[in-house]
C-alpha cells in the first residue's frame, strides 16, 4: 500500500471540518506519524494554535504557511566545504546497514567533481566482512585511491596512514568509513574516541568534521542513533540516506530541535549521482508540498 505524504495528511485535516481543538489533536498526530517526536510534535502544534489565533489567521494556505515558518525554525543545514591545500580528515559515523560506505564513495564523487584533489579514501571498518573490499571497489569505479589495511586491523592506523598520503600532496580531503557497531555503547566510544584522537591529531585546525549516516526512514530510531553518536564523541554534520521528505521526513526536525543538529547532504539512491546539498527551506516545502 502507497504511503499517504504528510502534504496529503495536511490536506485530509483541512478537508474535514472539525472544532480547533480537533484540528490541532489531529496535526499532532500527523506530524507524529511523519516521524516528528512526540514532544516536538505538541510543541509545534500548540505553538501553530498560538500564532493563527494571536493573528487571526485561518484557511489552510494561511495555516500551511505559518505550520511552514515554525518547521523551519527547526530543521538546520550546514554545507561542509574542504580547506583547500589543507589536510581534512572526515570521519563518517553510523550504525551497519544505513549506507555509510556507499555515502563515503558520493561525497567521494561530489567533491571530486567540484574539483577538490587529492580525494583518499581510508578503509577504517576493517571489521565487518567485505567492507574493505567495497571500498576498494567504489574507489576503482571512481579513479580515487583507497588506504587500507588487513582484516581486523587498527582502524585508527589506517586513518593515520590516509593522512599522511594527503600531506604529502599539499594537502585535500580523507573520508574515513568506520565500523558501524553499536553493540555496546562503551566499547563504542572506546574505539570511536581512539579514531577520533588520530583524525583531529592528522588534520589542520578546522578541517576535521564528524560526519553522521542516519537512514531516514527509520524515523525516531535514526534520532536514538543520532543521540548516542552525538554524546559518544561530538557530531559536526549529518547525512540523511533513502530521504524522501514526502512521507516520514520529520526526523529532521526532530534532530534539529532536540540536539541542535545541521543536515549536509540528503541521499535519494543508490547511484553516485544520488546526492545532493541539504536544503532546510526546500525539505519543509517538500514536507507541507507547498
Amino acid at each position: 500500500m502507497a504511503k499517504i505524504s504528510f502534504a496529503q495528511k495536511i490536506k485530509n485535516l483541512f478537508s474535514s471540518p472539525s472544532g480547533d481543538d480537533e484540528f490541532y489533536d489531529d496535526l499532532t498526530d500527523a506530524l507524529i506519524e511523519g516521524d516528528v517526536g512526540a514532544k516536538t510534535a505538541f510543541e509545534i502544534a500548540e505553538n501553530l494554535r498560538a500564532v493563527c489565533k494571536k493573528n487571526g489567521v485561518r484557511g489552510e494556505e494561511g495555516i500551511t504557511r505559518e505550520l511552514a515558518q515554525l518547521l523551519c525554525q527547526h530543521v538546520r543545514e550546514v554545507a561542509l566545504v574542504p580547506e583547500r591545500e589543507k589536510t581534512n580528515v572526515w570521519m563518517l559515523l553510523g550504525v551497519n546497514g544505513v549506507g555509510k560506505t556507499t555515502s563515503v564513495a558520493k561525497i567521494a564523487k561530489w567533491y571530486k567533481d567540484g574539483g577538490i584533489e587529492p580525494i583518499v579514501l581510508a578503509s577504517s571498518d576493517t571489521f565487518r566482512a567485505a567492507a574493505i573490499e567495497q571500498l576498494a571497489l567504489h574507489g576503482q569505479k571512481l579513479g580515487v585511491r583507497v588506504v587500507s589495511h588487513q582484516h581486523g586491523a587498527d582502524p585508527s592506523a589506517v586513518v593515520f596512514d590516509a593522512a599522511d598520503a594527503v600531506r604529502a600532496k599539499g594537502g585535500g580531503l580523507v573520508l574515513a568509513d568506520t565500523a558501524g557497531r553499536l553493540h555496546n555503547k562503551e566499547n563504542l566510544v572506546r574505539e570511536l574516541e581512539k579514531i577520533d584522537r588520530t583524525c583531529r591529531q592528522k588534520a589542520d585546525a578546522e578541517c576535521y568534521k564528524r560526519i553522521l549516516v542516519i537512514d531516514a526512514t527509520t524515523g525516531q530510531n535514526a534520532l536514538r542513533q543520532a543521540e548516542v553518536f552525538n554524546e559518544a564523541i561530538g557530531l559536526d554534520a549529518l547525512i540523511l540516506t533513502k530521504y524522501d521528505s514526502t512521507a516520514k521526513g520529520g526526523v529532521a526536525v526532530s534532530i534539529g530541535k532536540e540536539l541542535d543538529l545541521p543536515i549536509a547532504f540528503a541521499c535519494t539512491g543508490e547511484h553516485y549521482e544520488d546526492i545532493a546539498p541539504f536544503h532546510a527551506e526546500a525539505y519543509v516545502r517538500g514536507f507541507l508540498g507547498l
